[in-house]
């Protein structure tokens, strides 16, 4: 299975945006709907083309709404992420799975802040400051932007990361 994963802008419910509007909803209807992250909605697929088809489908809402489109496809790497438009490229075979790993965003992965209201608080790890990095000797350099708990690593096209 394919997943996908909306990742919402800052400023926006992006949960709220998609199913408030019926195309959105209906297109997202068939899908079970997950939250990996603070602010994103994740869903699986039966494939990369019906992985990228579905970002096509909802391009219109994508644009508006959405800071990043994550996409794993188990062919390419289990653990590793990539972007729609290395999704694409892969799909359409202008490059091959062992070819997308050079080029990578790593975002800082947080956990949810305790309170004094809310010592211990619930909810899905917020994707926080991507790093762009190049992969060194076949391993993913240290994020060190800030202490975060864990990473998300994110592969990208060439243009991507040079932009």
């Amino acid at each position: 299975m394919t997943e996908v994963c909306f990742v919402g802008d800052a400023d926006c419910d992006l949960q709220y945006e998609l199913l408030s509007r019926e195309t959105a909803r209906e297109a997202l209807s068939t899908y079970d709907l997950r939250r990996p992250f603070e602010n994103a909605i994740a869903l699986s697929t039966v494939s990369l083309g019906a992985a990228v088809s579905l970002c096509n489908d909802l391009n219109w809402y994508v644009v508006r709404f959405v800071d990043d489109v994550l996409v794993r496809e188990p062919s390419v790497d289990d653990d590793e992420w990539l972007s729609r438009e290395l999704a694409t490229a892969v799909r359409d075979g202008d490059v091959t799975g062992p070819d997308t790993g050079e080029y990578l965003k790593v975002y800082g992965l947080e956990e949810p802040e305790p309170t004094p209201e809310d010592p211990n608080p619930k909810g899905p790890p917020a994707l926080v400051e991507p790093l762009y990095v190049s992969r060194q000797d076949g391993a993913v350099p240290e994020y060190d932007l800030r202490d975060v708990d864990d990473t998300v690593v994110v592969r990208l096209t060439e243009g991507e990361f040079t932009v």
